[in-house]
C-alpha cells in the first residue's frame, strides 16, 4: 500500500507503513499512515490547494513542515468540535479525522472570492484606511457588515466546546525548551548532574532536524542516536519529557507557559490539552532556527515550499513534494537539498543557484547525480494557477539580472532555500530586542536576566558538532548555577565527526528579493497577501518604522506571526529604504508563540465550573419544591416557585401579592455577613458608614450607607450591635467580598492603631426573611419559648432565641414595606429551621417566595439595590442624603462634598409609571424629554422594573437628571435595542404605603 501517488517506495522514518489511517479531506476519503501529519498525508495524495489566502483568496498549499506554516490552514471536525485555522503540518493524522479547506467558497479549487485578485489595485497596503469613507451614513449598515462578512479565515463553532482541558503546575531545576540536538545534550548534561529536568518539544518526536533528514552522529545514524538519547531521558527518575508540548510564553521570574496536546479530541472524559505553568530555576532555550523564503513572482503558488520542508517530507514521511522539483538557493543548503531529495528518490531537475560559478567548489556533486546546476541565476517567476507548472529564471550579470538571458524550466514543485534565522521569539517575551550580527546576517537573542541560557542554532551556532557542544555547555552552566556538579557523571561521547545540514547561515549578501521580469506579484506574507510592492508603497507613504510597516501592511500579523515573512519583509524594506535588517530592527514579539485554544486557557473553569458554586442550606428544599433556580453571581437562588404549567411571571405576581395579604418567607442566606470585634470596633463602624453609628446600643440594628474614598456609594446594609465590642454587618450579595476586602484594607493600612478584627461569617448563618401582616404570628409559632411582642422585639431590634434546640437570632427589619423579621440560624441547621417555619406557619398562610417577588416588593417601596448602587451615585442621588452625618469623619467624607457631586443636574432617583399601565418597560432603557431624539438627548435611565400587583401597573425606578424637580413630568423611555419608546410619568420613589403604616401594623 502506498497511501498516495506521491508516496515514495522507500523511506519514511516516522511512519508505519503497516498501519494505514483513513481520514476525509473535503468530504473525500483518503488514506495515510500512522505517524503522518495531515500535511504529509495530503501531499502524498497529491492534494496541492489546501486553503485560500486572506485578502486576494489566492490558492495556498503546504509551505513548511512546522508551526511556522503561513498558508496551509485547515478546519478540523464538525459541529461543536469544529476547530478552524489549524496548521496542517502540526495536525497529527488519526482515524476518522475530518478535515477541510477554509476561506473558500464553494471549493478551494473554485473560489468565487478570488475575484478579489482582479481588484488588487484597490486592495493595496492600507486600503482600509483610504476607503469606506463616504457616504458616512453607509458605515454601519453597509461597510461594516460587508467587512465583517469578508474578514477572518476559518469559522469557529458557535456551540459549546465539548472537549475537556486541564491545567497543571510544576517546578523544576532546569527547563529545556526544544529537543533538537542542542536541547537533548542540555537535558542529558543537566540530568546527569542530579538536577530535576523538564524537556519540552513541540513535535511528537525528538531530534529536531536530525529526525527529518539523513545524518550521522559520531559513528551512529542520527535516528539511532536520537532513540538512544530518548530512552536515557525517559528512563531517568528526575527527568520529565513532554512531547507535543509548545512553550508559548515566557514571563517574569522564569515562569513559562506550556500547552501539551494529549489527544485529538476528548474521549470518555479524557483531556484534549493540558495547560502547564512551569516555575523553573534555570531555563535553556534550544529553540533552533527557522528557514527563510525568497521573494519572486508567483512564489505563493501551491508547490512552492521551503527546502528543509521538502527534505523533511521525503525523509521522515516518505513523500515526494513533486515529480519534477527545482531547488532555488544561494548557498550550500541548496546543494544539500538537491542531493538529499535525489537520494530519497525524488526527481530533482535543477538547482538555481545565485552564486557565480567561480565561487563554488570545482568538484560539483550535482553533475555526478545528473542534476543541472544553474549557477549565477535567480528565480523570476513561478508559472501556474492551482499549482506550479514551471519556473522562469534569469542569469545575473554581476549583481543585476540580465533580462536578455532567461529560461523556463518545467516543474511541479519548487524548494526554496533562503537561509536561516534563529528562533528567538520566546526569548523576546520579556521585552528585550534581538541584536543583529552583521557578520552572519542573523538576529540573535537579547540580553536576558540571570538563569536564562541559549544553546544551539538559536544562539547562533551552526553545524551539528557546535550545536551539540553548545547544548552541553548550556546544560552544565544551568546545573552549576544551582550548585550541581555536571562533572560528577562525565558524558561518554564518541568523536564529534558528525554530518548534517542543520542551520547554516550562508552568505550575508545573498539575494533574497528577486526582480519580477515577467510580471506578477512577489509575496512576502503568504497569509495576508502582503507583497514587495506593498512594502515599497508603505515606505513611500511615510510608514518607515518597522512597527508602522507591520500595522499598515498587516505584515506578520497572521496566525504564524510572520515567522517566515518578517525577515524577508526587512530585506524588501532595505531595498527601498537603503537600510539593512539590523538598522530596521524587528517588531515586538509577544505571547503566545502559537495560537492557543481559549478552552485550554480556561481549563475546567468554565460553565458550571467557572467558579465554585455557593449554595444556601435550604437549596435542596427549593429544588424539591419546584423552584425556578437562577444564578446570582456565585449563588443558586430560587427566582420563583411556579405551580405546574404556571408562567414564572404569573408566579412572581402571585407571590408578591400573597406577602402583602398574609405572609411569605424568602431565603436571603446569600447576603454578606461580616463579624467585627475588638475594643475599637465601635470607632471602626462609625468611620465605615456615612451615618452615625456610635449611638447604636447593643441589641439594636441600624440601616447603614457605606461610601467609597471618592464619596460615591459603595454599599448599603444593616449594622447590628450584638455586644459593646461585637457587631454583625450585612451587605448586599453582590458586594459581600468587596466590602470585606475594603474593611480589611483599611484596618491593615489606614487604621493600623485601631484594635479590631474582621471576618466573613456569610457561610456560618442561614438567613430567612418572614414578611407580611401575619409574620408576627408565624414568628411566635416558630419560637414558642420567646416573647415576640412589639415590646420585646421593636423595629430594628435584635434578639437571641432557640429553635429546635439551636441558638438563633431574630432581627426585626424590612425591605418589603411589610412587618418583617430576619431569622439567623446556624448553617448546619438552616434547612431544618426553614422547613420548621413553613410547617408551623402554614396555618397563618406562610408560603415561600423567590427573589423576583422580593424585587417587586422592594421596588414598590422604593428601596435601592444593586441596579441603583452602580458605583456612580451619591447618597443625595438616591434620596439618602439627609441620613448622612456631616459632623463626623467617615470614609469618603472628604470628597463627597465636591461641587460636581451636588450639581442639581445630576441624575436623581425617581419613580416612573407608564401612561399605559401594561407597557413593557425594560431595565436599562434610556430616559429623554418628549420629542427629543438621539443619544445627546439622554437624561437618565431606568434601573429597575416590576409588574406590581399592588399598584396594578408596571412601575420602575430610574435615575433622571434633575429628577427631584421633575415630579409630574412626562418623559420618554427609549430602548435602543428593541427600538421601542414608552411615555412615563415621573414621581416619588415610594409607590406603596407611602406613610409606612403597614411596617408597624
Amino acid at each position: 500500500m502506498t497511501a498516495g501517488p506521491y508516496r515514495l517506495a522507500e523511506g519514511g522514518l516516522g511512519i508505519d507503513r503497516e498501519a494505514p489511517v483513513r481520514y476525509t479531506w473535503n468530504k473525500r476519503p483518503h488514506t495515510g499512515y500512522q505517524g503522518d501529519t495531515l500535511a504529509s498525508a495530503l501531499l502524498a495524495n497529491g492534494e496541492r490547494v489546501i486553503a485560500r489566502s486572506f485578502k486576494y483568496h489566492r490558492p495556498r498549499g503546504i509551505y513548511t513542515i512546522g508551526s511556522e506554516e503561513p498558508g496551509g490552514l485547515v478546519t478540523i471536525g464538525e459541529g461543536a468540535r469544529q476547530d478552524p485555522n489549524l496548521k496542517a503540518p502540526t495536525v497529527a493524522l488519526h482515524d476518522a479525522l475530518e478535515a477541510r479547506s477554509q476561506n473558500c467558497w464553494p471549493s478551494p479549487r473554485f473560489d468565487l472570492m478570488s475575484i478579489n485578485g482582479l481588484a488588487a489595485p484597490l486592495f493595496v497596503a492600507g486600503f482600509y484606511y483610504k476607503t469606506f469613507m463616504r457616504p458616512a451614513s453607509w458605515w454601519e449598515p453597509v461597510y461594516e457588515r460587508v467587512i465583517r462578512r469578508a474578514a477572518g479565515l476559518g469559522h469557529v463553532s458557535t456551540q459549546p466546546d465539548p472537549d475537556t482541558y486541564v491545567r497543571a503546575e510544576a517546578h523544576c531545576d532546569v527547563l529545556v525548551v526544544g529537543a533538537g540536538a542542542a536541547g537533548i545534550e542540555a537535558a542529558r548534561t543537566a540530568a546527569r548532574s542530579g538536577a530535576r529536568v523538564m524537556l519540552v518539544e513541540e513535535r511528537p518526536w525528538l531530534g529536531g532536524c536530525l529526525a527529518m533528514e539523513p545524518a550521522t552522529v559520531g559513528e551512529q545514524a542520527a535516528d539511532a542516536w536520537v532513540t538512544s538519547a530518548e530512552e536515557e531521558l525517559d528512563a531517568a527518575d528526575r527527568v520529565t519529557v513532554l512531547r507535543q508540548t509548545v512553550a508559548f510564553g515566557l514571563y517574569d521570574h522564569r515562569i513559562v507557559g506550556l500547552l501539551e496536546t494529549l489527544a485529538p479530541t476528548s474521549i470518555n472524559g479524557s483531556a484534549r490539552q493540558r495547560y502547564w505553568t512551569i516555575k523553573a530555576e534555570q531555563i535553556v532555550f534550544a529553540t533552533g532556527a527557522l528557514e527563510q523564503p525568497l521573494a519572486f513572482a508567483g512564489n505563493d503558488r501551491p508547490g512552492v515550499m521551503l527546502a528543509a520542508a521538502a527534505r523533511g517530507y521525503a525523509h521522515r514521511f516518505g513523500v515526494a513534494v513533486g515529480r519534477r522539483v527545482v531547488v532555488v538557493g544561494g548557498d550550500d543548503e541548496g546543494v544539500e537539498t538537491a542531493m538529499q531529495l535525489q537520494r530519497a528518490g525524488v526527481n530533482v531537475v535543477a538547482l538555481v543557484d545565485s552564486r557565480p560559478a567561480e565561487a563554488l567548489d570545482q568538484s560539483d556533486p550535482l553533475a555526478q547525480a545528473g542534476i543541472r546546476h544553474m549557477t549565477g541565476a535567480v528565480a523570476t517567476r513561478a508559472d501556474g494557477g492551482q499549482q506550479v507548472r514551471g519556473l522562469r529564471i534569469a542569469w545575473l550579470s554581476g549583481s543585476r539580472v540580465d533580462p536578455a538571458r532567461t529560461e523556463r524550466i518545467a516543474c511541479d514543485a519548487i524548494a526554496v532555500a533562503g537561509g536561516w534565522q534563529p528562533a528567538l521569539h520566546l526569548q523576546c517575551h520579556l521585552g528585550g530586542r534581538p541584536g543583529f550580527d552583521e557578520e552572519r546576517g542573523i538576529f540573535l537573542p537579547p540580553a536576558m536576566p540571570a538563569g536564562h541560557w541559549n544553546a544551539g542554532a538559536c544562539a547562533g551556532e551552526a553545524g551539528l558538532a557546535a550545536t551539540r557542544q553548545s547544548g552541553r555547555d548550556a546544560g552544565a552552566k544551568a546545573a552549576e548555577a544551582l550548585g550541581f556538579d555536571p562533572a560528577v557523571r562525565p558524558l561518554a561521547d564518541p568523536a564529534l565527526a558528525e554530518t548534517a545540514s542543520g542551520a547554516t547561515w550562508g552568505p550575508v549578501d545573498r539575494l533574497r528579493v528577486f526582480p519580477a521580469l515577467h510580471g506578477g506579484k512577489r509575496f512576502i506574507d503568504l497569509q495576508h497577501d502582503v507583497t514587495v510592492d506593498d512594502v515599497a508603497l508603505a515606505h513611500r507613504e511615510g510608514y518607515r518604522s518597522v512597527e508602522h510597516l507591520k500595522r499598515y501592511t498587516t505584515l506578520g500579523m497572521g496566525t504564524d506571526q510572520g515567522k517566515t515573512a518578517n525577515i524577508l519583509g526587512l530585506h524588501a524594506l532595505g531595498q527601498v529604504a537603503g537600510v539593512g535588517p539590523g538598522e530596521a530592527g524587528t517588531t515586538t514579539f509577544r505571547p503566545p508563540y502559537v495560537p492557543i485554544a481559549i478552552g485550554a486557557i480556561a481549563g475546567t473553569e468554565r460553565g458550571q465550573h467557572f467558579r465554585p458554586w455557593r449554595r444556601s442550606p435550604a437549596e435542596p428544599w427549593h429544588r424539591q419544591a419546584g423552584a425556578d433556580m437562577i444564578n446570582a453571581g456565585a449563588w443558586h437562588r430560587p427566582r420563583a416557585y411556579p405551580a405546574p404549567g404556571e408562567p414564572v411571571s404569573a408566579a412572581v405576581k402571585r407571590e408578591a401579592a400573597h406577602v402583602r395579604e398574609a405572609a411569605g418567607i424568602v431565603d436571603v442566606s446569600t447576603l454578606g455577613k461580616i463579624a467585627l470585634i475588638g475594643p475599637d470596633a465601635p470607632e471602626v463602624v462609625n468611620r465605615l458608614y456615612a451615618n452615625g453609628m456610635k449611638t447604636l446600643p447593643p441589641g439594636k440594628a441600624r440601616y447603614g450607607l457605606m461610601l467609597r474614598d471618592d464619596g460615591l456609594v459603595l454599599d448599603d446594609g444593616t449594622v447590628a450591635r450584638l455586644e459593646e465590642t461585637r457587631y454583625l454587618i450585612t451587605t448586599t450579595t453582590a458586594h459581600a467580598a468587596g466590602v470585606l476586602s475594603h474593611i480589611e484594607y483599611l484596618l491593615e493600612t489606614a487604621w493600623i492603631n485601631l484594635r479590631a478584627a474582621v471576618a466573613s461569617v456569610s457561610d456560618h448563618w442561614a438567613t430567612f426573611a418572614i414578611a407580611g401582616p401575619n409574620s408576627q404570628a408565624v414568628l411566635a409559632a416558630l419560637f414558642p419559648n420567646t416573647d415576640t411582642s412589639d415590646e420585646a422585639i421593636p423595629f430594628l431590634a435584635l434578639r437571641e432565641a432557640d429553635c429546635l434546640g439551636v441558638g438563633c437570632m431574630i432581627m426585626r427589619n424590612s425591605y418589603s414595606g411589610e412587618r418583617a423579621y430576619e431569622v439567623y440560624a446556624p448553617a448546619d441547621w438552616g434547612a431544618s429551621v426553614w422547613s420548621r417555619a413553613l410547617a408551623v406557619g402554614a396555618p397563618h398562610g406562610l408560603k415561600p417566595y423567590g427573589t423576583e417577588a422580593m424585587g417587586v416588593l422592594r421596588i414598590e417601596k422604593g428601596h435601592v439595590a444593586g441596579p441603583e448602587l452602580d458605583g456612580r451615585v451619591t447618597a443625595e442621588d438616591i434620596g439618602l442624603g439627609r441620613m448622612t452625618a456631616r459632623r463626623k469623619p467617615c470614609v469618603g467624607g472628604a470628597l463627597r462634598d465636591r461641587p460636581g457631586l451636588h450639581d442639581a443636574r445630576r441624575p436623581r432617583l425617581v419613580g416612573l409609571r407608564p401612561l399605559d399601565n401594561r407597557a413593557p418597560l425594560q431595565s436599562g432603557a434610556l430616559l429623554r424629554a418628549l420629542g427629543s431624539t438621539g443619544h445627546d438627548a439622554v437624561a437618565g435611565h431606568i434601573s429597575s422594573v416590576a409588574d406590581s400587583p399592588a399598584c396594578q401597573s408596571v412601575i420602575a425606578l430610574g435615575l433622571l437628571a434633575g429628577g427631584d424637580e421633575r415630579h409630574g413630568e412626562i418623559v420618554e423611555a427609549w430602548d435602543p435595542l428593541s427600538e421601542s419608546t414608552h411615555q412615563v410619568r415621573v414621581g416619588p420613589t415610594v409607590f406603596y404605603d407611602p406613610d409606612g403604616s403597614r411596617l408597624h401594623a
